[in-house]
């Protein structure tokens, strides 16, 4: 079990990856939930000012609302991405910190997916001055993604 992270022992995700990607998808449907529940379509409000904004947009595109008019294409890329992700996880002995980028890159994409299968689009809802509007699953994606080019780059020295 030693340096294979987060609890795996063998074959299969430990329990540390998989609390770690429930948990992100947990959270990321539960803010949603919310921000249906509060916002309407577009609706805007200040949490802190005028640094931080809760506005519910519905992207039927990829990160940062590219590809806007390919509802399908992005669902059949999201589940190939949840799939061959999924298979990296299950098959590969990784150390733990490439094994947390995979977690979390899984668990976005499986957030976002859910979304697409739902409603057709996904629903973002985090603003910040000059910056598109994200959610809870495009951070995961986004951080995992930089844990993995990370570690990579640092592997290559």
């Amino acid at each position: 079990m030693s340096g294979y992270g987060l609890g795996r022992r063998g074959r299969g995700p430990g329990w540390g990856t998989l609390s770690l990607a429930g948990g992100i998808v947990a959270l990321d449907q539960l803010t949603k939930w919310a921000v249906v529940t509060q916002l309407a379509p577009n609706q805007s409000t200040n949490v802190v000012g005028d640094v931080l904004r809760l506005t519910r947009v519905h992207n039927p595109g990829g990160a940062f609302g590219l590809l806007p008019d390919h509802t399908y294409v992005l669902l059949g890329v999201s589940v190939a991405v949840a799939l061959v992700v999924g298979w990296m996880l299950w098959q590969t002995r990784v150390s733990w910190v490439p094994r947390t980028g995979l977690t979390l890159l899984w668990a976005g994409t499986v957030g976002n997916l859910i979304d697409r299968i739902r409603w057709g689009y996904v629903l973002d809802f985090v603003q910040f001055p000059y910056f598109p509007v994200f959610n809870v699953a495009d951070s995961a994606i986004v951080l995992g993604a930089v844990i993995i080019a990370w570690k990579a780059l640092v592997s290559a020295r």
